[in-house]
């Protein structure tokens, strides 16, 4: 994977990484783990919840 994010990013995201002591690899898939499998179900969640 390539992407292009700010030097601050970067570091930030490094900095998160060491304090929870694992790669940026793991930090990233993790995050990407923890999305929604199907985005259109949530937003029906989301509107079921709005319309009470």
């Amino acid at each position: 994977m390539h992407c292009r994010i700010s030097k601050e990013r970067l570091d930030k995201l490094k900095l998160y990484a060491v304090k929870r002591q694992k790669t940026m690899t793991q930090i990233i898939s993790d995050f990407i783990d923890n999305l929604p499998d199907n985005l259109e179900d949530k937003r029906l969640e989301v509107d079921k919840m709005i319309q009470g």
